[in-house]
């Protein structure tokens, strides 16, 4: 039979109703003639709390506790799904991690997947069970012991499920109707985009949009699973949602696909660093072990340091989030005691936004970068950093003028605009 892998959010299944809702759905599918993989996530709100019940119980908890706990909340989905299905005729069956079984690695609270191994679920379809539902964000680890995949993880369980047994096509329920060329919050102009190429969405994802969980589109990208994203509260059809594809199924694509936006970020510039090779390894290394997820680089060259010496210095400039500031002070603070490294200074500002014009258009048009300054300096905003790829332009701005450059560079694009 052909298959289809089904994802819903904890929105999608947030309370008895909402599963009802949504097994309506999987129902609509079997009767299709498809056998169904669904993949749940925790009730709304649910995951929520037991993180917080674990860390009032034990602020410096055990990783293999934690995970005990959370992925619980899948469970108890799972399990609802299933007998909801059964009320309505449909021969399905739950199943958790450890018992397909989702075979990760033994990282704690960030398990990557190893093997999906196939045999126990084909054999159930044999046996005519149209629907596996399987609680998302969770596996086992060669230990034997429950794994979680980090917040998001259902996208990426339902991407590699849908890897693992060649789904003709992963749909991703959510509370909204498919993807947008931007934040519908920000601009009433924002599109819903039919297709969109897996490296766009890729970068959407990293760049801040929320829609998916960045991933679950790079493993889409790696097993060319076509994902579909769309709303769990829609009547939906073959037609409905964004279909999140291959390069090969647009046909022509506009230059700019989408503006995306990341609100909490700020800027850290290390004053008068010594100009050596190396220098960046120093710096940037300290960094990545103290898990600080660094993005826009930009060093300037000084003839003479801070006090006057003649020797190359730099001005080393690069961007964060916000709750990872403290995290790279102390990092290099630590690099500075043991002599890694020196500086005058380390200016912090917390106070910027990032916002991203992407498109796999830009490959083939000039000018993009110079349309993109063109409509923030008409409306008064400075650029403090920009970053570049060859599908993306990245800027640095002040937060207090982020809306306002997610709408002048939508219009800029005529992004409103189909075609």
């Amino acid at each position: 039979m052909p298959l289809l892998v089904m994802k819903f959010g904890g929105t999608s299944v947030a309370n008895l109703e909402r599963i009802r809702n949504a097994a309506q759905k999987v129902k609509a599918e079997v009767e299709r003639g498809y056998d169904v993989i669904v993949i749940v996530s925790a009730m709304s709100g649910k995951t929520n709390e037991l993180v917080g019940w674990v860390n009032e119980t034990s602020p410096l908890y055990d990783a293999r506790e934690y995970d005990a706990v959370v992925s619980s909340g899948e469970n108890v989905t799972a399990g609802l799904m299933a007998l909801t299905l059964q009320e309505m005729d449909i021969p399905a069956r739950s199943w958790q991690g450890w018992q397909v079984p989702i075979q990760t690695t033994s990282a704690h609270g960030a398990a990557r997947f190893v093997d999906i191994p196939r045999k126990n679920l084909d054999a159930k379809f044999a046996e005519g069970f149209k629907v596996a539902v399987i609680a998302g964000f969770q596996g086992v680890s060669a230990e034997g012991r429950i794994t979680t995949l980090g917040r998001g993880g259902s996208d990426t369980t339902a991407v590699a499920f849908a890897a693992a047994f060649g789904a003709e096509r992963c749909d991703i329920y959510t509370d909204v109707d498919g993807i947008y060329t931007t934040d519908p919050r920000i601009t009433s102009k924002a599109r819903k985009l039919d297709k969109i190429s897996f490296e766009e969405m890729l970068e959407l994802a990293s760049l801040g949009a929320k829609v998916l969980q960045t991933r679950s589109v790079e493993l889409a990208m790696r097993y060319k699973v076509r994902l579909r994203v769309l709303s769990s509260f829609d009547d939906t059809n073959e037609t409905s949602g964004t279909l999140v594809c291959d390069e090969d199924e647009i046909m022509e694509s506009k230059v700019v696909s989408g503006v995306a936006y990341s609100r909490e970020e700020a800027k850290l510039t290390l004053v008068t660093v010594e100009d050596r090779p190396g220098i960046a390894a120093a710096i940037f290394g300290p960094l990545s072990e103290a898990g600080v997820n660094v993005d826009m680089i930009v060093q300037n060259i000084s003839e003479k340091d801070y006090q006057g010496h003649e020797r190359p210095v730099t001005d080393m400039t690069f961007s964060c989030p916000v709750d990872q500031v403290a995290r790279a002070r102390k990092a290099l603070e630590t690099a500075r005691d043991a002599g890694s490294i020196s500086y005058e200074k380390l200016e912090v500002d917390t106070d910027a936004a990032k916002v991203s014009v992407v498109g796999i258009g830009m490959r083939s048009h000039a000018g993009v970068a110079a349309r993109m300054f063109s409509a923030l300096a008409q409306e008064g905003v400075n650029i403090k950093v920009i970053a570049t790829s060859e599908i993306k332009i990245s800027v640095l701005i002040d937060r207090k003028y982020m809306e306002l450059a997610v709408q002048a560079l939508h219009d800029a694009f005529d992004l409103d605009k189909a075609g």
